[in-house]
């Protein structure tokens, strides 16, 4: 029996065996995870060609060899878009785009699930009023992350955490986190693992939503 197909689209380059590993841990054994890089092709000089613009045009992401980068994300979302497209060419249903970044020229047609939406959404339900705390990975996107978050009866409290950071790194922002005493934490990227929430919760007792595998299990819903 053939495995079903699930198309994900990464900001940056593939291969990123560990975002498709925290995806497999989440989802069916029948599916078959197909990952391609929006910045597939570049070299690193190329990717160096193309930083932020600003605060909202600033991407985080990590490539192949662990390296941190921050890119363009018009750049980015116009890439992306033609990985997306290869994939739909390809009889893919559904496609992830494996970032938690909005991106209004992207289609919305219900064929490429953004985690954006699905976190927000999520967050809508189980958290109607109170204090929410979210990590974000650039200090840029962490001075915008009230406006990306907020809404009536939300106050919004933001820590700046970047994926790949170790454990020390990692205990010292939940620390600031659960010193702001949030009701909710959000990881507002996909490039937080399973570790990172675990770590986080050693200090923060609280419940924490973690964008990849929130998403993930969104997009095996849809395939099932």
């Amino acid at each position: 029996m053939s495995k079903k197909r699930m198309g994900v689209v990464v900001i940056g380059q593939s291969p990123r065996p560990t975002v498709v590993a925290e995806i497999a841990a989440v989802i069916s054994p029948d599916f078959e995870i197909e990952l391609r890089g929006a910045l597939d092709g570049m070299t690193r000089e190329e990717i160096d060609t193309i930083p932020p613009r600003d605060g909202k045009d600033a991407l985080f992401t990590l490539l192949p060899s662990g390296e941190p980068v921050r890119i363009s994300k018009a750049e980015v979302e116009a890439r992306a878009a033609v990985q997306i497209a290869r994939f739909a060419e390809e009889g893919m249903a559904v496609t992830l785009l494996a970032c938690t970044g909005k991106f209004p020229n992207l289609p919305e047609d219900g064929k490429v699930i953004f985690p954006s939406a699905v976190l927000h959404k999520a967050v809508e339900a189980v958290l109607p009023k109170g204090r929410l705390g979210v990590f974000s990975p650039l200090a840029e996107q962490s001075a915008l992350i009230h406006k990306k978050w907020e809404r009536a009866g939300i106050e919004v409290v933001g820590v700046t955490l970047q994926p790949g950071s170790d454990e020390a790194a990692v205990d010292a922002a939940a620390a600031e986190m659960a010193a702001l005493k949030p009701d909710l934490v959000v990881m507002d990227c996909m490039g937080y693992s399973s570790a990172n929430k675990a770590r986080v919760r050693h200090t923060y007792k609280g419940p924490v939503m973690l964008g990849i595998s929130s998403s993930a299990r969104m997009v095996e819903e849809l395939l099932s």
